[in-house]
């Protein structure tokens, strides 16, 4: 049987390396050192911001950052439902319970327009969300124009999960600086890894500050071990920091292959009838983290899991997009406004193959694979 195939594997190389061995001969083992700084530095520097707090996830950045934004027991948050679960349980991590908004056809993010509509009918009522999350959702962005707008609106903090979307870009913005502060995740699956961890980022000083308070079990200045607050043990270690900074360095050449790949896949079956790749939104440069197909089955004649079941039979990874929250068994009883599009994304969506690393001869057999069942289907 061929070598496994992944969706999205580490790609990592002699820079790292060196970093996690200059890391490693410094004894600087625990969830603090020089290299924590600097990627902190360095993170906030290429997002277009001053400061960051690297985390043990990019779950716990969310968590933070909805408890600095003020989010309690007994409020709700509005989130997307075609997301990651983490998006939503964050939320609950608070007592808190996520809205789900449905998504925009054009770029499968939040749709704007529901949002803003249901804020104004929220104020009408006097019961306004404690925050709005949105979510960079597979490496793309929202319509974060008409977001912000109509979040500043009612005065509702914002905060952005970009943990798909390093060196994604919205009219010329990075991700990751938008609303009150965003997360991003290091995760082994994504553009850039630190095996686990993830960085909250923001403009504002006194936010991470908090953050960094609060992730280090909220220990006061003091000789002792004192604490008034409740805190987290969420802080990354020298070694993953390390890492990181050796990831970030080849951040631009991981997407240009990623790019490279999406543009493969997308001349191979752009002549194939029912067959589309996911929508890029309006003003939003990608980091094509996750290349994704769409498959029609009333025209192409067979179904995404057909697809994805050939592939798994020559030790091919592929993957359906997100199930929407607002079907997962966890979130029965959410509230959900709308619902439909995020349903038929992900009846008919599936994420191929994207990694950097991913060679020629491997996307060839992945897209022969596509080519020969339409063809055969049709």
């Amino acid at each position: 049987m061929n070598q496994r195939v992944y969706l999205s594997p580490p790609d990592a190389g002699a820079v790292e390396r060196e970093l996690l061995l200059d890391a490693f001969d410094s004894n600087w083992l625990a969830p603090l050192g020089p290299h924590v700084d600097l990627f902190e530095e360095e993170l906030a520097e290429r997002v277009g911001l001053h400061h960051a707090a690297a985390l043990s996830s990019g779950t716990a950045a969310l968590h933070l950052g909805l408890l600095l934004a003020g989010v309690r027991t007994g409020d709700e948050v509005i989130v997307p439902s075609l997301t990651f679960v983490a998006t939503a349980n964050a939320v609950r991590y608070l007592g808190a319970e996520p809205v789900f908004i449905d998504s925009d056809p054009r770029s499968w993010s939040m749709d704007a327009a529901l949002l803003a509509d249901e804020l104004e009918k929220r104020a009408e009522r006097g019961r306004l969300p404690a925050a709005v999350v949105s979510v960079d959702l597979l490496g793309g962005c929202p319509d974060y124009d008409a977001i912000e707008a109509a979040c500043a609106e009612f005065d509702i903090p914002l905060i952005e999960d970009a943990a798909e979307a390093l060196g994604a870009t919205h009219r010329g913005r990075p991700a990751g600086s938008f609303g009150t502060c965003a997360a991003f995740s290091f995760n082994g699956n994504k553009i850039i890894t630190t095996s686990g961890g993830g960085m909250l980022v923001s403009s504002s000083a006194t936010l991470v500050a908090k953050a960094r308070f609060l992730a280090s079990q909220a220990r006061e200045p003091a000789a002792h071990y004192e604490h008034s607050e409740l805190g987290y043990n969420y802080r990354l270690s020298n070694l993953l920091a390390a890492l990181g900074r050796g990831q970030l360095q080849g951040l631009d050449e991981r997407i240009a292959r990623r790019r490279e790949l999406h543009g493969r896949y997308r001349e191979a079956f752009e002549a194939v009838d029912g067959l589309d790749l996911m929508p890029v939104g309006p003003g939003v440069e990608p980091n094509y983290w996750l290349t994704c197909i769409v498959v029609d089955p009333s025209r192409v004649g067979i179904g995404r899991e057909d697809i994805r079941l050939a592939l798994e039979s020559l030790n091919v990874e592929s993957r359906p997009v997100w199930k929407p929250l607002h079907l997962q068994p966890l979130y029965r009883n959410a509230r959900s406004i709308g619902g439909m599009v995020a349903e038929k994304i992900f009846e008919q969506g599936l994420c191929l193959p994207s990694g950097s690393a991913l060679s020629p001869a491997d996307q060839d057999r992945i897209i022969a694979v596509v080519l020969d069942m339409t063809r055969r289907a049709g």
